[in-house]
């Protein structure tokens, strides 16, 4: 279907659908009340805050913007977490391939290079077209949850007996079915406050952060408190991995702390989390 620009505003519908349509703009401030709750919106902005303020304000069924080269501090993706938190599935295009300003460009060539976990739950994936990913949005719908609901369980390898490496964002976010089983990667630091959670849910073994240590390595004081409960376990670098996402603890963090349990397993610091983790699960 070709492009069919409104008369009346700067909004190009490029796909249709029973449910509503992917709606290309130009800039993210174009988006308007016609989109709410119906619509994709594709737009030629970056993706920081204040333009996710804008487009969240009209509560579209989904967002796409650029990622304009991330920036420091992740200031061009922002708006992503700004999106997850009122339930708003949201990716980012990469911006090297596409014409900024353009959003009609950005759904014909942008590829996916971001994605919140609300769109991540409704299949879109990194490297995936913009528009195989609007229209994903488009006929799916995310499932509802508070912000507090949007825990992410990932099994990422399997190994013997049943046991299993699952990713999860914070320790809290372990299950009974954990206890004696699983290896938990998560993805908060591991000072005192962890210790209850690690010893409710009592893993095969575990991976945290070291949250930047602290003063008096506070962030990692949770490795040696656990060992007499019998937990092997060790903290990520939180330089080397996102803090709050327990994929990018396993797929991107550095081993920074160990307890004697886990160098028992033969885990060291400077490996990379992913084989500290197959590590403990095969031990």
């Amino acid at each position: 279907m070709p492009p069919v620009t409104s008369t009346q505003d700067l909004q190009t519908v490029v796909a249709e659908h029973d449910r509503g349509h992917v709606v290309a703009i130009d800039s993210a401030y174009d988006v308007d009340a016609r989109n709410t709750g119906r619509d994709v919106v594709v737009s030629a902005s970056y993706s920081g805050v204040l333009p996710a303020r804008f487009v969240a304000d009209r509560r579209p069924r989904g967002a796409i913007g650029l990622d304009c080269g991330i920036g420091p501090e992740g200031a061009g993706i922002a708006g992503l977490w700004f999106y997850e938190a009122l339930g708003i599935p949201a990716a980012t295009a990469d911006v090297t391939g596409v014409h900024l300003g353009d959003g009609v460009d950005v759904h014909r060539h942008g590829r996916i290079s971001r994605v919140n976990a609300v769109a991540a739950a409704c299949g879109v994936t990194v490297g995936m077209p913009v528009a195989d990913a609007a229209l994903l949005l488009l006929t799916t719908d995310p499932a509802a949850q508070t912000p507090s609901e949007i825990t992410r369980r990932t099994v990422m390898e399997e190994g013997p007996d049943g046991r299993a490496v699952v990713c999860t964002d914070s320790i809290a976010f372990g299950t009974p079915a954990d206890r004696d089983i699983n290896v938990l990667v998560t993805a908060g630091h591991t000072g005192r406050s962890s210790v209850p959670y690690l010893r409710r849910f009592s893993p095969y073994g575990f991976i945290c952060s070291d949250g930047g240590r602290g003063r008096d390595d506070s962030g990692v004081a949770g490795l040696a408190i656990v060992e007499a409960d019998g937990l092997a376990g060790a903290c990520v670098d939180a330089r080397t991995a996102m803090m709050g996402d327990g994929l990018s603890s396993y797929r991107d963090g550095v081993i920074s702390a160990v307890n004697a349990l886990a160098a028992r397993c033969g885990v060291e610091i400077g490996m990379p989390a992913s084989e500290a983790a197959h590590r403990l699960l095969h031990r």
